[in-house]
């Protein structure tokens, strides 16, 4: 009845094999380190970094002697291998990403994976995490949410991303980048279209931002004061009121046929994809809009 059942008492004796202790570390600011993260980096035999040099201004800092190895998303195979065999003769690794929580949007998921499978405990010693530090701060709904990591970066896969999301209620976090995310705004206002969002940035460090606003607000916003920093983006799911699906079907109306193509062009759709979102607005075929478009 339970031969798939596996139970960890962590908290047991496992002599015969150590524990893979995953460690949140700082997103910024040092002092959010917590005593039992300082006390467990002490106390095993190694620690598993994702970027040494990173991690090594953090062990001096709190004056750390533990040995460091590197294990990150180009060795994770050789290196994964190498820690299991490590654990496997009883002594315990502490794993810690670049910032915040280990396993999230980095290939430590795969090494916790490998150390269940060999019956390793797995523990995890909590603190500072950007996605639910952006979270709690945005006034956005948390009673549900989705954390979507980044999103695809070649077009069509984004759009295609974004649109198996745009039918959930519930808030969505994302991670994103400074050179991305303008790009990456435009495009969920091509399909989502205008939503509440939280832009946060620099999260606990001395330049900790946080704008609140709509889509278009941000996107214009970005465009006066260029992205700087690693993002954070807080979006709000989908509601539809009836005030709401009035305002979906009016808002072109107010264009011309040349504007309202125009206005997807500049989201960053090409004038293919355009007319094909204009045409659906409109409920015209694409060839009647093509033909009006490019009438002598």
């Amino acid at each position: 009845m339970f031969e798939n059942l596996t139970i960890q008492k962590s908290f047991q004796s496992h002599s015969d094999r150590g524990t893979l202790y995953l460690v949140a570390t700082p997103i910024g600011n040092l002092e959010d380190m917590t005593f039992r993260a300082i006390r467990t980096l002490k106390e095993v035999s190694w620690i598993a970094a994702e970027d040494t040099r990173q991690t090594r201004k953090l062990l001096t800092h709190y004056e750390i002697p533990t040995r460091m190895v590197s294990y990150h998303e180009h060795n994770k195979l050789p290196s994964g291998t190498e820690l299991i065999r490590i654990l496997l003769t009883g002594e315990s690794i502490a794993l810690v990403s670049d910032a915040g929580l280990p396993a999230i949007s980095d290939p430590g998921y795969e090494l916790v994976k490998m150390a269940i499978a060999e019956g390793i405990p797995v523990v995890p010693i909590p603190g500072a995490n950007a996605a639910l530090s952006a979270l709690i701060i945005s006034g956005l709904a948390t009673d549900r949410f989705t954390f979507a990591g980044f999103l695809p970066r070649e077009k069509k896969n984004l759009q295609l991303a974004l649109e198996k999301l745009a039918a959930h209620e519930e808030t969505l976090i994302f991670y994103e980048s400074p050179h991305r995310v303008v790009k990456t705004l435009a495009a969920m206002e091509v399909v989502w279209g205008n939503r509440d969002i939280v832009l946060a940035r620099e999260l606990t460090k001395r330049y900790e931002e946080v704008v609140r606003g709509t889509i278009t607000e941000a996107r214009s916003f970005l465009e006066e004061y260029p992205p700087l920093g690693e993002y954070c983006l807080v979006v709000s799911g989908f509601v539809q009121t009836q005030d709401q699906i009035e305002a979906d079907k009016a808002w072109w109306k107010v264009l011309s046929l040349k504007e309202h193509t125009e206005h997807y062009e500049h989201l960053g759709l090409d004038s293919k994809e355009a007319i094909k979102k204009t045409a659906i607005d409109r409920g015209l075929p694409k060839r009647e809009v093509y033909n009006e478009l490019h009438r002598t």
